[in-house]
């Protein structure tokens, strides 16, 4: 059996493409809090229980949610309902403290329609104060309560995402052309705001890696053009990344979908890891080819079918291919190809998560 161990360093050296570690990692974006809880056999109630998790799961780390993104639940445009159902959830665990783990209610998806169509809208929103986004309690917490070897992913990122979040998505879209403005000054704020918090993430001695999530694109290509996310998302992006490679901290980006057109920005931002890779968008063996000398590849196993309609087996047999081909010489991680929803099979991750520990002692002989 593989060492369970919680370290790191076998995530840092991954991630810097810095050669072959004792095993293949495992990294997930998020994972559900049902699949976590029947892993252990009882309620994730507090931190601690999540450490737990990821220690008896073999992962390396626990995840941490900052920035802008702790103004939205559970992820969609921000409305006068959304915003109630926030309120709602002061103490739940994912609330208090960013954790991925889901909220327990769900409601319908209202992406059209944010709080902000106007510049008065925008001014008169409540902005949360640096503080409130760094969520610094979760992290001295989880330096009282994490095992040697473990470290806290902050999650910041959401430059483009927070921006159509506070629009909706068909404001947003018709504001590109009817107000320009309206939109440089919420992409100045938000850019503003996701560089405090990460000034402030970087200084906290639990914190071993900082990862972007920031969905830009479809599985056919892009959602917006290639032109305004380096006016207004890559410098901030590139200006973090600066930092964290002067620091020695692992950079990491999530987006889903097609990023072909971006994939040099990408790498001029300075990302040292690129997550998940989804497969009916791009082909990772392409992108290990032409890319696997300046990034870590994180994800691939198919959410759309293996995770969740496939059996144990093809899941088995799924991660064993992808360790086989992409896990020689290091710079790759197994996760989903995108989190472990809620409609995963708890055996089928069981399935991920074995086949890991099964097949991805270096040197790899499969």
């Amino acid at each position: 059996m593989a060492d369970l161990q919680p370290d790191f360093n076998r995530l840092r050296k991954t991630f810097f493409l810095e050669g072959e570690p004792d095993r293949v990692p495992m990294v997930e974006a998020g994972i559900e809090r049902a699949i976590k809880e029947r892993f252990l056999g009882r309620p994730i109630r507090t931190l601690a229980d999540e450490v737990e998790f990821s220690a008896k799961a073999g992962y390396d780390y626990v995840s941490v949610t900052c920035g802008l993104r702790r103004m939205f639940w559970p992820g969609y445009a921000l409305t006068e309902e959304a915003a109630r159902q926030q309120a709602q959830m002061t103490t739940n665990l994912s609330s208090q403290y960013g954790l991925d783990g889901e909220a327990t209610e769900r409601s319908w998806a209202a992406e059209g329609k944010g709080v902000v169509e106007t510049r008065e809208d925008f001014e008169r929103l409540r902005w949360p104060s640096v503080d409130e986004l760094v969520n610094e309690p979760a992290f001295r917490e989880l330096e009282r309560v994490m095992p040697p070897g473990m470290k806290a992913i902050a999650y910041v990122g959401y430059v483009y995402t927070s921006v159509w979040w506070l629009m909706g998505f068909e404001t947003f879209s018709n504001a590109l052309a009817d107000d320009p403005e309206l939109i440089d000054v919420i992409f100045q704020r938000v850019a503003d705001t996701q560089w405090q918090v990460f000034e402030r993430l970087i200084e906290l001695p639990a914190v071993g890696a900082i990862w972007h999530p920031d969905d830009i694109a479809y599985t056919e290509g892009l959602i917006v053009s290639p032109k305004l996310l380096r006016k207004y998302v890559f410098p901030v992006y590139k200006r973090m990344g600066e930092v964290c490679k002067a620091r020695g901290i692992p950079y990491m980006l999530h987006t889903d979908g097609d990023i072909t057109e971006v994939m040099d920005d990408v790498i001029d931002c300075g990302f040292n890891v690129f997550h998940p890779v989804e497969p009916k968008a791009m082909d990772i063996v392409e992108v290990k080819r032409k890319y696997g000398r300046k990034l870590c590849l994180i994800g691939n196993i198919d959410l759309g079918y293996t995770l969740t309609r496939g059996t144990p087996e093809e899941v088995d047999a799924e991660v064993r291919e992808r360790i086989r081909v992409l896990a020689p010489g290091g710079g790759y991680c197994v996760s989903s190809s995108n989190s472990v929803t809620e409609y995963v099979p708890f055996e089928n991750y069981m399935a991920m998560r074995n086949a890991v520990l099964k097949y991805g002692k270096y040197p790899i002989s499969i």
